[in-house]
């Protein structure tokens, strides 16, 4: 399971890189960089997910033990 976190984490961070380069910095809500906007806003959202997933499992596993 922590396999597949760490590379949905790696993947959402990708997409990031790749959609900072269709944004036009001069028209940021216009266009593709509106749609290009709003996919980092939702690959920052799966990140903290993610981590929050992370952390949760470690509490649980704690608590567990």
């Amino acid at each position: 399971m922590k396999f597949v976190i760490y590379t949905v984490i790696m993947l959402a961070l990708i997409l990031i890189g790749y959609n900072i380069t269709i944004i036009d910095f001069d028209n940021i809500f216009q266009g593709t960089s509106a749609e290009a906007v709003i996919a980092i806003v939702a690959s920052l959202i799966v990140i903290v997910l993610m981590i929050i997933l992370l952390v949760s499992r470690t509490i649980a596993k704690k608590h567990r033990e």
